[in-house]
């Protein structure tokens, strides 16, 4: 089946995810939708993120897409459940392929976890956790600078290491984590300044990979699979400033990417 798959984030940090997508799935062509305009999603209400996630989803839907990966985890803490429930596709999140990958990770049973207030207030990644092993111990902290860090593509140097440094004291004061999943597709892109601070010690999970890996098991469950050996196409939207969403795209995919243009999907126009 040649349609394609339909990726959604707040912002940039999904590319990490449709990176991983596209290498595991090479086969598989894209559609890439980041709601830069109105990033970031963490100190949204849950009303506010469900209503922007949908008009994502309704934007790619016109599109006629196979499967629908929300990599966003404010928007899959939020809206995953509605999403499966009310669209006729296969939709993943990226909370239960991170929290896998953490239990699979740890040698210790105390795992952190960072991510934007929405997500950490949802409790998502402590329950998805739980749900797997119960007998986890978990450290949870917000870290509502690191989006807008990452969305101006200040991703390295002095301001990036001063506040991830300040960010992450409380987190460091528990010596106890050995692993610390990255609770947000942002995140990725100052993974190694995170790694710096937190120390070696710890493994830092992000959801990307196994993400790609679990869309490869639903598409192949579900048999629709891209059969076709033509190089795909891919294509990304931004609903915000096209400049900036087209430097990151071209420093995760080491390339000029297909086609990036501006979306306004509230009404489903590109400019």
């Amino acid at each position: 089946m040649n349609q394609a798959i339909g990726v959604i984030d707040s912002g940039v940090g999904g590319l990490t995810v449709a990176h991983e997508l596209m290498r595991q799935l090479p086969k598989e062509k894209l559609l890439y939708v980041g709601d830069t305009l109105r990033c970031p999603y963490g100190p949204r209400s849950e009303q506010e993120v469900k209503r922007f996630t949908w008009e994502m989803v309704n934007f790619l839907l016109e599109k006629k897409i196979k499967m629908l990966v929300v990599a966003c985890n404010t928007a899959t803490a939020f809206t995953l459940n509605e999403l499966q429930e009310h669209l006729d596709i296969p939709v993943i999140g990226v909370i239960n392929p991170g929290a896998r990958a953490a239990i699979n990770a740890t040698k210790n049973m105390h795992i952190g976890v960072i991510g934007t207030d929405g997500t950490i207030r949802s409790k998502a990644y402590p329950e998805a956790l739980l749900n797997i092993h119960s007998e986890i111990h978990i450290n949870a902290l917000a870290c509502p600078l690191f989006v807008p860090l990452v969305e101006k593509g200040i991703l390295q140097g002095e301001t990036t290491l001063q506040i991830v440094s300040e960010t992450l004291e409380p987190m460091k004061k528990n010596n106890h984590i050995d692993t610390l999943i990255l609770g947000c597709t942002h995140y990725p892109l100052i993974k190694d300044t995170i790694q710096q601070v937190i120390g070696d010690h710890v493994s830092i999970i992000s959801s990307s990979e196994e993400t790609a890996r679990e869309s490869s098991a639903i598409l192949e469950y579900h048999e629709i699979l891209c059969k076709d050996d033509r190089i795909p196409y891919h294509q990304f939207y931004t609903t915000g400033e096209l400049a900036t969403f087209k430097k990151i795209t071209q420093r995760i995919f080491q390339s000029s990417e297909d086609k990036v243009q501006t979306v306004v999907i509230e009404h489903a126009t590109i400019t």
